[in-house]
């Protein structure tokens, strides 16, 4: 049994954890919003990149440190809708 789960979060997850969820499901909506509400088979090697550029941010941001050399996540952005 995880902590998040003894202190109340009903999920059982780590903030970290809920972060990375949200992460995630919001890159997987404005990826679907992008490409009208169907991802296509030859669309999950971009789709999976950004998915990837946006753990590596919320991990870096909440370790405060920089954990793929020579990616400037803020430049990695090229399809995502809003950001």
């Amino acid at each position: 049994m995880s902590d998040a789960y003894v202190v109340g979060n009903p999920d059982g997850l780590s903030p970290l954890l809920v972060e990375l969820r949200d992460a995630i499901a919001r890159e997987l909506h404005a990826q679907l919003a992008l490409r009208a509400e169907r991802i296509e088979l030859a669309d999950l090697p971009e789709v999976s990149y950004q998915v990837t550029i946006q753990v590596e941010r919320t991990l870096r941001l909440a370790t405060g440190a920089r954990l793929t050399p020579g990616v400037d996540v803020s430049r990695a952005r090229r399809t995502s809708a809003g950001r």
